[in-house]
C-alpha cells in the first residue's frame, strides 16, 4: 500500500471523494467537491489535488467519465482513519436486540445475526459457528417408541438437546446398554471425534462385544449420534443485496458482472465461505477486521472488488465462531463496522446469560 496523502487538504479531499462515492456510485468529479467544500476551494485546485492522488494510486478514472473512483488503496487508507467512537442508531441497535434477544443455541443466534446484517448492511452477512469444547458430548439416551421406532437424545456441554427418531428395530435394554457405554466412554469428547474412535470401535471390536455392538452399528449408522454435529454451520443471507447494489452503479462493467458472479458462486459453496472467513479473521483480534480486496485467500477467485468487515464471536474467553458482511468496496464502512462490532459484544452477553 501506498503511503498516505501527505498534506491535510490531501487528506480531506480523498477522504471527500471516497464518501461521495460511497453515497451516490458515481465517479467524482471537482465540480461536484467544489460546491461541498467548506473551505471554498476551486474546481481548479482540486482537480490539481486529484491529480496527485491519482499519481499516488488513490484514484483511477473509468474509461466512461470525467470523474474519478477510489481505488483498493484509497479505501484502505479511507478505513485506516476512521474512528473507533461511531455508535449504531437507535433504530438498528433495537433491530438487532430484537432480532436476536432470547436466543440460547450458537447456531441459532449465528443464523439470525446473517439476517439482520445483511439487513442492516445491505451486504451479505456471513456467520460460521465452529465447534468447541461448549459443543462436547454430555450424556445420550435412547428411548424405544414403538414398533421400529428410537428416539435418540444427544445432550451437549452447552446445554444444547438434540432430538431424532430413527427407525430402527432395537430392544429398550439394548438401547440402555448402547447409551451407557457412549456415555462411560465419551463424555467430553467433541462429537466428530467420538464418531471417529467409535467407527474404529465398530470396526475392531465387533468379535469381542457382539450383541452391544451391533446395537451401537444400528444406532450410528442411522444418524443417532449427528445430531449435534459439531462440523462448521455456515450461514449466508443477502446475496441478492450484491445483486441490487451493483444495479445501481451505472458504471458497471462486464468485468464487475463477472466479479459479481464469482462472489456468487463462492457463496454457495460453504467450504469457501469458510475458507475466506479463516484466512482473514483471527480469532485472536479484539477488533472488527475489515479486509479490502479477497483474492489473497483465493488468487483465481476474482474477488478483489469486494471487502469483508468481521470479528470473531466469543463466549467469555472461548471463540465459538465467526461473524461478517461481505460486499462491494462502496460499502458504508463506518456503519456497518459498528455493526459487527455491536453483535460481537451482544453474543457474548447473551450466551454467557443463558447458561
Amino acid at each position: 500500500m501506498p503511503p498516505g496523502p501527505a498534506g491535510g487538504r490531501e487528506r480531506e479531499i480523498l477522504t471527500a471523494i471516497v464518501e461521495t462515492f460511497i453515497a451516490s456510485g458515481e465517479p467524482v468529479g471537482s465540480r461536484t467537491l467544489a460546491r461541498a467544500s467548506r473551505e471554498g476551494l476551486s474546481a481548479a485546485t482540486i482537480r490539481n489535488v486529484m491529480a496527485d492522488l491519482a499519481d499516488a494510486g488513490f484514484l483511477e478514472q473509468p474509461h466512461t467519465s470525467a470523474g474519478r473512483v477510489p481505488t483498493a488503496e484509497a479505501y484502505r487508507y479511507y478505513v485506516e482513519q476512521l474512528s473507533g467512537e461511531a455508535h449504531l442508531s437507535h433504530e438498528n441497535q433495537s433491530i438487532i436486540q430484537d432480532t436476536l434477544t432470547g436466543v440460547s443455541d450458537v447456531q441459532e443466534f449465528m443464523e439470525r445475526t446473517s439476517h439482520v446484517l445483511s439487513l442492516i448492511s445491505h451486504g451479505v452477512g456471513v456467520t460460521v459457528a465452529t465447534s468447541g469444547p461448549r459443543n462436547a458430548l454430555e450424556h445420550v439416551y435412547f428411548s424405544r417408541l414403538g414398533d421400529a421406532k428410537v428416539l435418540a437424545v444427544v445432550v451437549a456441554r452447552s446445554g444444547v438437546v438434540r432430538d431424532r427418531v430413527l427407525r430402527l428395530d432395537i430392544p429398550q435394554s439394548d438401547l440402555d446398554l448402547a447409551a451407557r457405554y457412549i456415555n462411560e466412554n465419551f463424555r467430553g469428547w467433541t462429537m466428530s471425534d467420538m464418531r471417529a474412535e467409535l467407527a474404529r470401535r465398530l470396526e475392531q471390536e465387533r468379535s469381542e462385544y457382539d450383541r452391544l455392538m451391533k446395537s451401537l452399528d444400528q444406532l450410528y449408522k442411522q444418524g443417532a449420534l449427528a445430531a449435534t454435529d459439531d462440523t462448521q454451520a455456515v450461514f449466508v443471507e443477502g446475496a441478492a443485496n450484491l445483486v441490487t447494489n451493483l444495479g445501481t452503479n451505472q458504471a458497471t462493467g462486464e468485468e464487475d458482472r463477472q466479479r459479481l458472479q464469482e462472489m456468487l458462486r463462492t457463496l454457495e459453496e460453504k467450504e469457501k465461505v469458510v475458507k475466506l472467513l479463516g484466512a482473514y479473521l483471527d480469532t485472536r483480534q479484539e477488533a472488527v477486521r475489515v479486509v479490502i480486496g479477497l483474492d489473497e485467500a483465493m488468487p483465481a477467485s476474482n474477488l478483489q472488488n469486494f471487502v469483508l468487515i468481521g470479528a470473531p464471536a466469543r463466549v467469555g474467553g472461548e471463540v465459538m465462531g465467526s461473524l461478517a458482511v461481505i460486499g462491494p468496496t462502496r460499502l458504508d464502512y463506518q456503519h456497518t463496522m459498528s455493526a459487527v462490532s455491536y453483535i460481537a459484544r451482544l453474543f457474548d452477553k447473551l450466551l454467557n446469560e443463558s447458561e
